[in-house]
């Protein structure tokens, strides 16, 4: 049967995101496994699932099937499923919210739960709206509450230290209602951009929030610990605060709350506090969910001559993934019996969509039109009627969903539900580059745009539709395509036709409002809520960042995350100007940051012999005051190439360090690179000799230890996230979207 089966259309980016992040390896990192055997290994382990509901044969049917979807990258399940099903930690779920009660022993059972889930490839969202304010009275031990900021502080570090599965970052959102008399502290809790660095924080805002603002009153602040009104402030000044940070580096987000609840389809289980980490999945405390997409870029037909959206396919493909997602819940590994109860008690599922930027292109319909909007009530309107059509199905065929007693859906006459939710629109952003596709529901990232290859090469990429477009319609040249990538849009130039000009919009030529009428029409037929990034020009104003949240809540939206350009130093789009930091300032502020600190001249360190294929080689590393500082090598037997290399590797590593790169950066570049000639000590193998440099690093790094006993402040941030324009991992550029971070180069995501 397998030799029958199609393999996947990747391109040469897609093969490696998937080879970097998804596919499976040995234990000496080696990718030891295919896509196409990847999507076997998914769909397989997922269709299991039918045993427990019909025979063998169905189960084989649905393996058939879902494999199918997958290879032909019609649609993908989130990033967790596609990494551990049918692999040993089978942890399948993108989205968890854990409760965070207002005592030591609950906020410390949340920390260790988090790393449980972030180890497992999860991602987390607290509500801190529980904890007591700053220097409340605790009455047990008659000391003083340091406010829920403080334990923010505590679980970004405690995020940081954890690897999350070696594939996958952890991510966390914190929450806190806007009626919390520690509002202002946290609206401005991220105004240093080093701080909580693993959060992405919203205010949770309430309906009478916004009514006070509307009126320009005073609203009230409440402790939690007891429930008593301890101030009155203007809430026309706090949204103005919140304005004002979000214009300046992007958060706090919005999140409205009572609107959440108010569609809360479970209620009489509890009310939702928080949401994942981008926004779009509201959960109840202790609940997970799953996630898909299905590609709208396949979902079209060409009849003559002209696309039309193909909904049969469309239609068979949302029950298709209705079925994929609800099986994920069976098959799935919890990380906790509290999460495990929650998420089968509720059976929710996040059916979305990416693409929609390249679907409209196909129906050559501007993004920022009138047209478009109908297009997205149109197509979402259609996928949520097919999905709950399809979990009706299910709920026939095996049930509702246990807590369906009391829920909005159980009435009289109206048919039962498999699940709570089936529609949630999420950032796509590393899904997207697999698929070859737009992401989520954003608009085109770029119609032309630089890769930066090895060798300080740079690698012109075309967006495919525009290519066979020009081609078609006789405007192609290289030329014409090297100005789009150094323009970044296609408006304004001449030799484009204006018909194409008006169709190849970007993210950046789309006035804020259109970004928001598209959230707000996805969101019309979406159940959860839709992960969305508004963005701004850089020379945006505050007056019209409000605008953009006001707006939101008009169009009844459940949140808003606004981002404008250089706002957080970093650049959001890897073309020509940008990539070459031509940007006014942005040179001399690299030159600063690379600027290396100055050689104390007495350093103290230590030398580690390691066993390499060419010889020993003594690795030495010495300190300052801000930790590791220098490193040099000196081979068993002086001269020849091996030595010399290993000589030319330490003084890059020396220089990296004195600039204040994260030692663990240089680590994660070295380990793993092989020789011909390795070598084996106890413990395991070299591999080569910059292998053995990066280990030595490493194990210096684990005993923590300056020459006066205490412990080395390892730069945790990670200096690769501080420098314009750089992704930590592979040093591409990072793009604003979805309400998250994503490099397309190598499909690092901040959110996990």
């Amino acid at each position: 049967m397998s030799s029958t089966r199609k393999k996947p259309h990747l391109t040469d980016n897609s093969l490696r995101v998937l080879e970097k992040r998804y596919l499976r390896k040995d234990i000496e990192g080696n990718v030891n496994e295919t896509p196409e055997e990847m999507f076997r290994r998914v769909a397989a382990n997922v269709a299991s699932a039918e045993r427990r509901f019909g025979s063998s044969e169905q189960s084989e049917h649905w393996d058939t099937e879902f494999n199918s979807m997958m290879t032909a990258l019609d649609f993908l399940p989130n990033s967790p499923t596609l990494m551990n099903a049918g692999a040993e930690l089978q942890q399948l779920s993108a989205c968890f919210v854990l409760p965070i009660n207002d005592s030591m022993e609950s906020i410390f059972e949340t920390i260790k739960n988090t790393a449980l889930i972030h180890k497992s490839g999860g991602g987390t969202g607290f509500s801190f709206s529980r904890i007591r304010p700053r220097n409340d009275v605790v009455k047990t031990t008659k000391g003083i509450s340091s406010g829920p900021i403080s334990f923010m502080t505590v679980f970004d570090a405690a995020t940081e230290t954890v690897k999350q599965g070696g594939t996958r970052r952890g991510a966390n959102m914190a929450i806190l209602r806007v009626d919390h008399p520690d509002i202002l502290d946290f609206i401005t809790s991220k105004r240093d951009n080093k701080k909580l660095n693993n959060f992405n924080i919203s205010v949770g805002v309430t309906e009478e929030f916004m009514k006070a603002v509307k009126d320009d009153r005073e609203y009230a602040l409440i402790n939690p610990h007891g429930g008593e009104v301890v101030d009155r402030i203007s809430a026309r000044k706090v949204f103005e605060m919140i304005v004002e940070l979000a214009w300046r580096n992007g958060e706090p987000g919005i999140i409205f709350l009572d609107r959440i609840n108010r569609d809360n389809p479970t209620l009489h289980v509890g009310r939702i506090e928080s949401t994942n980490p981008c926004g779009e999945q509201p959960l109840l405390p202790y609940e997970s969910c799953n996630l898909g997409s299905i590609n709208l870029s396949h979902m079209t037909d060409s009849k003559d001559g002209k696309a039309k959206i193909d909904f049969q396919k469309l239609g068979v493909m949302v029950e298709k993934a209705v079925r994929f997602l609800d099986d994920v819940i069976d098959v799935n590994r919890y990380p906790l019996t509290e999460i495990r109860e929650m998420t089968l008690g509720n059976r929710k599922i996040g059916l979305g969509v990416m693409g929609f930027a390249d679907m409209l292109v196909a129906l050559e319909i501007p993004y920022d039109s009138k047209e478009a909007l109908e297009v997205a009530e149109e197509v979402m309107g259609f996928i949520q009627r097919e999905g709950r059509k399809a979990s009706v199905a299910l709920a026939n065929e095996r049930g509702t969903f246990p807590y369906f007693k009391g829920s909005v859906f159980d009435k009289e006459g109206e048919p039962k539900m498999r699940n709570a939710t089936v529609t949630t629109i999420a950032p796509t952003g590393t899904l997207s580059i697999i698929a070859g596709c737009s992401s989520g529901v954003e608009p085109l990232f770029a119609v032309a745009f630089v890769r930066n290859v090895m060798d300080d090469d740079e690698l012109l990429e075309v967006n495919p539709l525009f290519k066979e477009i020009a081609e078609r319609e006789g405007f192609y040249s290289d030329e014409l395509m090297k100005t789009v990538a150094e323009e970044g849009s296609v408006q304004g130039i001449e030799a484009i036709p204006d018909k194409w000009r008006r169709i190849f919009v970007t993210a950046h030529d789309i006035t804020p409002d259109w970004h928001i009428r598209i959230q707000a029409a996805f969101q019309k037929y979406t159940d959860n809520a839709v992960s969305k990034t508004v963005n701004f020009a850089k020379t945006a104003t505050k007056e019209d960042v409000e605008q953009v949240y006001i707006q939101a809540y008009e169009l009844d939206c459940k949140g808003v995350t606004i981002y404008r350009d250089g706002s957080r130093e970093e650049q959001v789009l890897n073309i020509g100007k940008v990539n070459r930091a031509k940007e006014e300032g942005s040179a001399e502020a690299i030159d600063s940051l690379l600027t290396p600190r100055a050689r104390p001249s007495v350093t103290i360190g230590s030398t580690r012999k390691m066993t390499t294929g060419c010889g020993n080689l003594y690795v030495t590393i010495n300190e300052d005051e801000h930790g590791p500082f220098e490193l040099f090598t000196q081979m068993g037997k002086a001269g020849g190439c091996s030595a010399s290399q290993a000589e030319a590797i330490s003084r890059l590593i020396s220089l990296s360090m004195r600039a204040g790169i994260d030692p663990k950066t240089i680590i994660k570049q070295l380990r793993g690179v092989r020789c011909p000639n390795p070598g084996w000590e106890k413990g395991g193998m070299i591999l080569s000799c910059s292998d053995a440099i990066a280990k030595a690093l490493e194990r210096y790094l684990l005993e923590k230890k300056t020459p006066v006993g205490k412990k080395v402040a390892v730069m945790s941030a990670g200096y690769l996230e501080k420098v314009p324009g750089f992704c930590p991992d592979c040093g591409g550029a990072l793009d604003h979207e979805g309400g998250c971070v994503i490099c397309r180069q190598c499909g690092y995501s901040k959110c996990g």
